[in-house]
């Protein structure tokens, strides 16, 4: 079970959501109080990303439904039987201007790494991307690797997945894993598993999933591999490059925490435990610690006005990489939060930046 959904008294029965047999989805599904098997509502003809806002007296429920390449739609359904009641948000009008794309190709998959673990993982492969050609490709990873998310879901991923449509027809190779301790509903093991790990256990399993990509995708250049996240994702960034800089060409952090001693207690302490109870965690699982092994070209960007993952952090990672004359570009968003969106034209700017990092640095031709 991935979450409770709603509890419906009158009827005794608990709505919630689960996704079984592949966690990268996620479906209704409604079970009495007294133990009976819970069944599947959500239609078969559905796969993909199925969220809902059920009523207070269990009969109906706000329906959003998409999929990782499909815009995403709202209805009014009833409960339990599921039957559409009434549109409330088609998108159509996304859709014609979607449909106008040459669309990369879309794939998941489940990448074998050390001890026969599977990772999920999507890839997205230039438009008319031949397998046998001889051209090669960079290879861009979206990480966040820590255990507040989940990157890899059969759902749409707005503007952010637009871009990584954007750069897979420039020519890159963009993917994306979730390594062991992430959101994804695989079992108790599989979350606890990073308990005392972050920053440890996830550059190293993303590491040697990116090198199975690389076995199956002889056309991924290996000298042309890149790594981006935000917020945990940039401390992953981090650690990537830092960690393995033999494997990573280009990095851009995004909003990082470069050191873990100085990120809210409640997350840090919930799955690192006390500073003084785990020091050599603390220590190798922050990115400062390992900033002496940059290699490749570094992009950090970050709000000064962040009241999540703080700016003092980045200040300190800057004065660490110059301590070891480590080249490294910056990009400091005045008095932006941790989801640099304010101010006139910052989102379009942001992406824009990183678009031109990547084609300078890593590459599509």
């Amino acid at each position: 079970m991935i979450g409770l959904e709603a509890v419906d008294e009158t009827s005794g029965a608990i709505y919630y959501a689960a996704s079984p047999d592949n966690a990268t989805q996620r479906y209704l599904y409604r079970a009495t109080l007294d133990g009976e098997k819970g069944e599947r509502l959500t239609p078969e003809n559905l796969p993909g990303w199925n969220t809902y806002n059920i009523s207070p007296d269990g009969k109906f429920a706000l329906h959003t439904y998409s999929a990782f390449s499909r815009r995403p739609t709202v209805s009014l359904i009833s409960l339990p039987d599921h039957k559409q009641v009434r549109n409330l948000v088609t998108n159509s009008k996304l859709c014609v201007s979607l449909g106008a794309l040459k669309w990369p190709k879309a794939e998941f998959l489940r990448l074998g790494i050390d001890n026969d673990l599977l990772l999920d993982a999507w890839c997205l492969k230039p438009p008319g991307f031949d397998p046998n050609a001889v051209k090669k490709h960079p290879l861009l990873i979206f990480v966040y690797g820590e255990p507040h998310g989940q990157t890899v879901r059969d759902a749409w991923n707005s503007k952010r997945g637009l871009w990584h449509v954007m750069l897979a027809q420039q020519g890159y190779l963009v993917a994306s894993v979730d390594n062991r301790g992430t959101m994804s509903p695989r079992g108790r093991e599989w979350r606890k598993v990073v308990h005392r790990q972050i920053g440890i256990l996830h550059p190293t399993e993303q590491a040697a999933a990116t090198r199975e990509m690389l076995k199956r995708w002889p056309q991924a250049d290996p000298e042309r591999i890149g790594i981006w996240g935000w917020s945990g994702g940039g401390s992953s960034s981090l650690n990537a490059i830092f960690q393995f800089p033999d494997l990573y060409r280009t990095a851009i952090a995004v909003a990082p925490v470069p050191n873990q001693k100085m990120y809210d207690t409640i997350y840090q302490e919930r799955y690192m435990g006390l500073p003084n109870d785990n020091v050599d965690g603390y220590t190798r699982g922050s990115p400062i610690t390992h900033a002496k092994n940059l290699k490749g070209n570094l992009l950090i960007v970050h709000g000064t006005g962040d009241d999540n993952c703080h700016y003092q952090g980045v200040e300190l990672l800057m004065n660490e990489l110059i301590a070891h004359n480590k080249p490294f570009s910056l990009m400091a968003y005045p008095n932006r939060s941790h989801s640099i969106s304010e101010g006139a034209n910052t989102t379009r700017h942001l992406y824009q930046l990183m678009t031109d990092y990547l084609l300078k640095n890593l590459p599509a031709n």
